[in-house]
């Protein structure tokens, strides 16, 4: 059914050769542990396949794909962050790279498989006075940089100025269809339904100005890959936008995708440059593109 192809000292990494459900896919390749120490494994977020954190026991695998697992040992070492690393750190702020289905921060029913409780976790071992402090966010199924404060000042220093401190913030989405500008300008304003579906007006200040320019990667009939630029940073923004183009996110069926053949969001948060809330020093961050992404669109 599969091989493990590597392992390194932190994961085993397999191959996947056939169809299979998530669960049962471990239960063949960890088939040394009991039925509840893989469930434990999968609740843990110790499993990623292809490029995204994935717990659903009935997740679809298909021919092709990887699934990594970390090892407990790795797991249980407070240095270990799951679902994102660390791309650098200093007295005031941390960046990361967040792999898609990881949450940003707690919702009502997730508290702690989140990157900001990871983080606060990880600067309380170096002192349990230290705090971690939420910038701005990705959707969990969103991937890429991102950014936290270490410290009251630092968050309100960027939050406050986020406008004229952020200097670049790039995004790279595969969306459905052949789109055939090479560049365009998205201008509308957004509103937020009851049901937290946001959708654009075209009435000048009828809610949130939101402004996209695109630029195309690379195209084929059936799926395009382009580049984004923020000028405004909305909630759903983008995917508010390509939907608006007619060329959905994929796999964002919120806003009108139909199809899903990457298994995630086709949505990466590829560059962060902003403006140091202490040094004054623009630090520019870039979190590779998904290969999928590159793979579809070709």
């Amino acid at each position: 059914m599969s091989n493990k192809y590597r392992h390194d000292a932190k994961s085993f990494v397999y191959k996947v050769e056939e169809e299979a459900e998530l669960l049962a896919f471990l239960l063949k390749v960890m088939s040394n542990r009991s039925r509840n120490s893989v469930k434990s494994i999968l609740a843990r977020g110790q499993v990623t396949v292809d490029d995204h954190l994935e717990t659903k026991y009935n997740y679809p695998l298909y021919p092709g794909q990887t699934v990594k697992i970390l090892k407990n040992k790795a797991a249980i070492k407070e240095s270990v962050l799951i679902g994102m690393s660390i791309q650098y750190e200093d007295d005031d702020i941390i960046v990361i790279n967040k792999e898609a289905g990881l949450l940003s921060i707690a919702t009502a029913k997730e508290k702690k498989s989140t990157a900001h409780h990871q983080l606060m976790e990880y600067v309380r071992n170096e002192d349990p006075e230290n705090r971690i402090f939420v910038v701005h966010r990705l959707d969990k199924d969103t991937s890429g940089v991102m950014l936290f404060a270490k410290n009251e000042q630092a968050k309100k220093t960027l939050q406050n100025n986020w406008n004229t401190v952020v200097k670049e913030r790039t995004y790279v989405a595969l969306v459905e269809g052949k789109v055939t500008e090479e560049k365009g300008y998205m201008k509308s304003w957004l509103r937020e339904s009851k049901t937290h579906l946001v959708y654009s007006s075209h009435t000048p200040n009828d809610g949130l100005l939101a402004v996209t320019r695109y630029s195309l990667i690379q195209a084929n009939q059936d799926f395009s890959l382009l580049e984004l630029q923020l000028e405004t940073g909305r909630k759903n923004q983008i995917r508010v936008h390509m939907q608006d183009l007619g060329h959905p996110v994929v796999g964002d069926k919120k806003y009108g995708s139909k199809e899903n053949p990457i298994r995630r969001l086709g949505l990466h948060a590829k560059v962060l440059a902003f403006t140091h809330p202490t040094t004054g020093k623009v630090l520019s961050f870039e979190a590779d593109v998904p290969k999928s992404f590159f793979a579809k669109s070709k």
